[in-house]
């Protein structure tokens, strides 16, 4: 009886990878480099790379003779001892006008029909002999103040062969913010006290200054006293202090249900927004955004107008926009809450905005059914992408203007 055995079994694999590295090369006085003669160059500072040197080689007046000052050249060449050295390169001519419009020639990022360049010895080049006319380098945005300026990226071709691992060690997630937690929940090593209400609460200058530069100012800056023991806070209720202490020492946005004792949705939406303002008070901006995440997804007709306005004091453009289209969606409802009139004694300008949302909405809507009525609606499509305003005959939108 013949039995099959797979205790010889093996695997490998063969890693092919570059290791890239870049260098930044300035030529200052370039007018002074010309008529130096063709073939005749100016070196970068040599730099290294997957263990080889290189070095970036401009020719004011070409490489070639018959080029002779009609055009630049360039070359990255390999400055040490190197045989058959493998490697993908990036030459970018960067534009000094500010508009970003750089001349780039890349290996990177694009399939290559031969395989990467294999430069045979040290000396060995890559590069363009007539890289640019030197007379429209000498009127263009590459030159300024008789400087030019580019980037050079080289990337080494590395192989490996990684056979199977003789080992298997399970590493844990962190348990970081669990441990600062401790430290906080048990009151550990405590060396400041907070003030806030009627409660107070504990905690530890180290730990505060490294999370918010409000309090590393406070405690460690120029002005800050490090000898302060206790702190008294106002403008902020105890149980959102508590919840942005929690957030400060774990990292993870609290659960404020546990906090308050509340399932309601609408509370969970109040201590939100007090957190995101204590977030951006206190310069928490992690806590912030996951505040403004939370928002977006609770948005609901009794809080969408207090939300708006807290979006708009604190800066968040992505939650302005999700109450104001909700908001316009169901302006109706919305106007009866204590909520919008809150809206238009605290931030007026945000009438006009919403007003324009729900014009928007309406002048969607309206080239929707026209587009399914006649072919002529491009023309109105062409007018909306231009933002040119239609007249809304909603006749809330016409009561909410009054009332503005």
């Amino acid at each position: 009886m013949i039995q099959n055995s797979h205790d010889n079994d093996s695997s490998s694999k063969s890693v092919n990878e570059t290791v890239n590295g870049s260098h930044h090369f300035t030529i200052r006085g370039y007018s002074l480099a010309k008529g130096m003669g063709p073939g005749k160059y100016i070196s970068s500072d040599i730099f290294t790379v997957g263990g080889y040197d290189w070095a970036i080689y401009f020719y004011p007046d070409g490489k070639n003779i018959e080029d002779s000052s009609v055009y630049v050249s360039v070359f990255i060449a390999l400055a040490s001892e190197g045989t058959d050295v493998r490697a993908l390169f990036e030459l970018t001519l960067l534009d000094q006008s500010g508009k970003g419009k750089h001349k780039v020639h890349s290996h990177f990022d694009r399939a290559l029909e031969s395989g990467p360049y294999t430069l045979k010895y040290r000396g060995s080049m890559w590069g363009y002999k007539r890289f640019f006319k030197r007379i429209n380098l000498e009127t263009s945005d590459y030159l300024k103040d008789d400087c030019l300026a580019m980037h050079c990226t080289v990337g080494v071709v590395r192989s490996r062969v990684e056979g199977p691992k003789d080992y298997s060690v399970v590493v844990p997630p962190s348990d970081m913010g669990q441990n600062l937690k401790y430290l906080l929940d048990a009151e550990l090593g405590c060396d400041i006290v907070f003030q806030v209400g009627e409660e107070t609460f504990k905690g530890h200058k180290l730990i505060l200054a490294a999370r918010s530069p409000v309090f590393r100012a406070q405690f460690f800056g120029l002005i800050g006293n490090p000898n302060t023991d206790k702190v008294e806070l106002e403008d902020i209720e105890p149980s959102i202090f508590k919840a942005m202490l929690q957030y400060i020492y774990s990292d993870e946005l609290p659960d404020l249900g546990e906090i308050t004792g509340s399932t309601s949705t609408c509370t969970s939406t109040i201590m939100m927004q007090h957190l995101l303002a204590a977030a951006d008070r206190f310069g928490l901006d992690r806590l912030k955004e996951l505040c403004e995440v939370k928002l977006c997804e609770e948005v609901n007709v009794d809080t969408v107008a207090t939300t708006l306005s807290l979006a708009e004091l604190h800066c968040c453009p992505q939650l302005k926009a999700i109450c104001l289209k909700f908001a316009a969606t169901n302006l109706g409802v919305v106007m009866q809450t204590e909520g919008f009139k809150h809206l238009e004694e605290s931030c007026p300008s945000l009438l006009s905005e919403l007003l324009e949302t729900v014009a928007l909405i309406d002048q969607k809507a309206s080239l929707m059914s026209s587009k399914k009525r006649s072919s002529s609606s491009i023309f109105g499509l062409d007018l909306a992408a231009d933002g040119v305003a239609v007249e809304s005959v909603n006749p809330v939108v016409r009561r909410a203007r009054r009332r503005m």
